[in-house]
């Protein structure tokens, strides 16, 4: 489910106070995303692509959504998302197809240049 402007704003006010009480602690998810996701020795988009898999496993929207746009900015070809759909889809089985069906569509819209809202690309909502 998708937040409202308003939750986004009191979530966002929200991290902020945390982040502040807890500076070691809270926002390390968001380190952690930066580093997993570098270039090494395996390049940073088949890692995305990995949790995107991954994201379709758990069937989280917002996480598929963001992992797209990700990847797609990352460089990600569609044959290429279309290899990592077909693993989380014979991973699931019937619900894979179905949230695979939903990242297809969110790389249809991004890479067709459809500049979707920080709302809806926000994995955890930061």
């Amino acid at each position: 489910m998708m937040k409202t402007n308003q939750e986004k704003a009191e979530s966002d006010t929200l991290f902020v106070e945390m982040r502040k009480l807890s500076p070691r602690v809270t926002g390390g998810i968001m380190r952690a995303r930066e580093a997993s996701y570098e270039d090494g020795k395996a390049p940073g988009k088949y890692k995305l692509l990995t949790a995107l898999a991954i994201s379709i496993a758990i069937r989280c929207e917002p996480c598929i959504r963001a992992y797209v746009k990700m990847a797609v900015e990352r460089g990600t070809t569609q044959e290429e998302l279309i290899e990592f759909l077909n693993v989380a889809m014979t991973m699931q089985g019937c619900p894979g197809e179905e949230w695979s069906i939903k990242a297809y569509a969110a790389y249809k819209e991004i890479a067709g240049g459809k500049a979707p809202s920080d709302n809806e690309t926000s994995c955890c909502g930061h």
